[in-house]
């Protein structure tokens, strides 16, 4: 500041992220947006929280404080599914856990309100945006309020925040005051003037979402009745605004989203002066884990119409798929390959679905996605427009540029909609160019009832998908595999389901390393059915694994060769009465009696080029990159076929 001649910041963004400038991150993209239009920003990241002078190293800001958890939810980021803490913290210096505390931005904005009474706090990112009304919080287990209350903050930029925030710091600087910013589409703001609320929408009280409200008995029924309005409203061309109240006086009011970045506003984004590397204070710390998985990989768009319901991305993204140009993306790759520390592999190419570079159909430009219907579930629109002919475009250019020795897609990968492209050439090259010996893929399950409830296509669909995926390796020479990712304990999985899984699993010779157990993280549709029951959009009763023992048995049905899943996988096909896969038989999923110590590890087969093999899920990736690519299992026999263990 003293360098640069400034006596006062505009604005402080306090984030519970290290600092890294690589426009992957959050807080690297709002900063550099605000300082491009004119605005001067101070970070402090990880302050401490234990001490309110933390908080003022960069003194007072002339228009507000801007507060995020940082890229993930900070209650995520600190504990597994199981509740218990994770081991470390990739956002942190050397990994290292306990440089941000839980419920951050709550925490956060209290130590600034203790310093500073009547500064205006915006909050955003993933907690804020995924928090704005109530919502079920796994970890205390009931329905908390608005984050905006439970903060004391007086605005949330909920989404992706470039054009709401710029609009709050324009408001700001022009003299209005942060209680009458009420008109930016992508802000939640908190009132007492109901006349603001006119032609709004209004949710269930948040006192109708409480179990100890005598006169509320079907309060579960009311919070999926909120998530069923708050999904309808979702898209920027047709949504309302929506309201909930507190106390009967206060009201908490959600705006409609801001409207999807042009392509040329999307490019703007990513021309700015990022540095592509972490702040050299944390070098002697060992520097940001998280960088390393995305340094060198490349965003090409953003938004997703997949619309699985575990996934908050249609809550925080939207439906409506937006693409950089080539040239922009062209023009980063051309600077990452200049980097001292490029070996010629860019990493990755994509976004929240890889090859979705365009929105699903033209009447999204102008009207928006559809409220009640799906683009890709339970089967593709008839009015979806498939191809991946820009898509294929970018990767050649990508190829061919001086340096570059191969490009990895390692997004995720949406089988469902390649299978509807006709034209297999992307397909092709994606296995003879993209893959380096793996690929990652989501099916998730095979019982057509849980991905019903997941929003997931027919596991016939992802059968073909490995058939072509076979078909097109043999064609080509070269041997791949798949790596699929799967879920346990989802909504609607009973012990009947998980035995399922298992013995398909067993029959097309899959041996997944690690599985993903249901976790019920803020604002998605799986995690109001986790908590009521029921599905929103029906509003019809779902079947939920909520006993610790039953989840336990569901996953360890996923990882059934694992020895020290035997006596829980044994009492599993017991309890649904699949005895028959007890034994020694092909079929058999374990033998009578646990293998004894010393006799050898269990059975481990090899796929074939197309099906599965032992993979480890990258922590933010679906796809495949140079990483993990060694081949697994046993050796074939002459014939071909797996060599079997006895």
């Amino acid at each position: 500041m003293q360098a640069a001649g400034i006596r006062q910041l505009d604005f402080v963004y306090v984030s519970g992220d290290a600092y890294v400038d690589h426009p992957s991150f959050g807080a690297a993209i709002i900063t550099r947006m605000l300082e491009a239009y004119g605005y001067s920003v101070g970070l402090i990241c990880q302050p401490d929280w234990k001490d309110p002078d933390s908080i003022a190293r960069l003194g007072e800001p002339r228009l507000a404080f801007l507060v995020s958890a940082g890229n993930m939810d900070s209650m995520v980021n600190h504990y597994t599914v199981a509740k218990k803490h994770r081991g470390t913290d990739a956002y942190s210096p050397g990994g290292k856990t306990g440089c941000r505390p839980d419920r951050a931005v709550t925490v956060y904005c209290n130590l600034i309100r203790r310093k500073y009474k009547k500064t205006p706090l915006v909050i955003g990112g993933i907690e804020a945006s995924l928090r704005r009304l109530a919502h079920y919080d796994y970890w205390s287990d009931r329905v908390r309020r608005s984050i905006l209350l439970e903060s004391g903050a007086d605005l949330i930029s909920y989404g992706m925040g470039e054009k709401s925030i710029l609009a709050i710091a324009e408001a700001l600087d022009a003299g209005i005051a942060v209680r009458d910013i009420t008109f930016i589409p992508g802000t939640v703001y908190k009132t007492r003037d109901e006349s603001l609320l006119k032609d709004a929408v209004r949710l269930p009280d948040y006192e109708e979402l409480l179990p100890d409200h005598d006169s509320v008995p079907d309060y579960k029924r009311n919070y999926a009745e909120s998530i069923r309005i708050q999904y309808r409203n979702t898209d920027p061309f047709d949504a309302k605004t929506i309201y909930e109240t507190y106390g009967g006086a206060t009201y908490v009011v959600q705006n409609p989203p801001a409207v999807p970045l042009t392509t040329q506003e999307l490019d703007d984004v990513y021309d700015r002066a990022y540095t592509y590397t972490y702040h050299p204070s944390y070098e002697k710390e060992g520097g940001i884990p998280a960088l390393k998985e995305i340094r060198f990989s490349l965003t090409a768009n953003r938004g997703c119409f997949g619309g699985c319901n575990f996934c908050a991305l249609t809550f925080h993204e939207g439906r409506i798929v937006q693409a950089r140009s080539h040239a922009s993306v062209l023009k980063e790759a051309q600077m990452l390959t200049e980097l001292p520390d490029f070996k010629g592999y860019i990493h990755d190419v994509g976004g929240p679905t890889a090859q979705f570079t365009q929105p699903a159909c033209k009447k999204q430009l102008t009207k928006g996605a559809c409220p009640d219907k799906a683009c890709l579930f339970p089967t593709p629109c008839k009015n979806l427009e498939v191809t991946h002919r820009s898509y294929l475009q970018l990767l050649r250019r990508l190829r061919a540029l001086p340096g570059v020795k191969q490009v990895f897609v390692r997004s995720g990968i949406r089988y469902d909609y390649l299978m509807a492209d006709p034209d297999r050439t992307f397909f092709q090259e994606l296995c003879r160019h993209h893959i380096s010996g793996q690929l990652r893929v989501a099916p998730e399950h095979i019982s057509e009832r849980v991905l019903h409830y997941m929003g997931k296509p027919s596991v016939s669909v992802y059968e073909a998908f490995v058939d072509e995926f076979a078909r097109i390796n043999k064609k080509t020479g070269k041997e791949q595999y798949l790596v699929p990712y799967l879920m346990s304990s989802h909504p609607g999985s009973t012990l009947e389901d998980a035995v399922a899984l298992a013995a398909y699993l067993n029959r097309t010779h899959s041996t997944p390393e690690q599985v993903q157990d249901f976790y019920p993280t803020p604002g998605t549709v799986s995690t109001c059915m986790y908590y009521t029951g029921l599905d929103p959009m029906t509003m019809k009763p779902v079947y939920v694994a909520s006993d610790p023992h039953e989840k336990a048995m569901q996953r360890a049905l996923i990882q059934y060769r694992k020895p020290e899943n035997y006596e829980l996988v044994k009492e599993a096909l017991i309890r649904t009465g699949h005895t028959e896969l007890i034994g020694y038989g092909r079929e058999c999923l374990i033998p009578p009696r646990p293998v004894k110590a010393g006799a050898g590890k269990t059975r481990s087969v090899r796929a074939r080029s197309g099906q599965t093999v032992n993979g480890r899920r990258n922590h933010d990736s679906r796809g495949a990159g140079k990483q993990g690519a060694g081949k697994a299992g046993t050796p074939k026999s002459k014939s071909g076929r797996p060599k079997r263990r006895k």
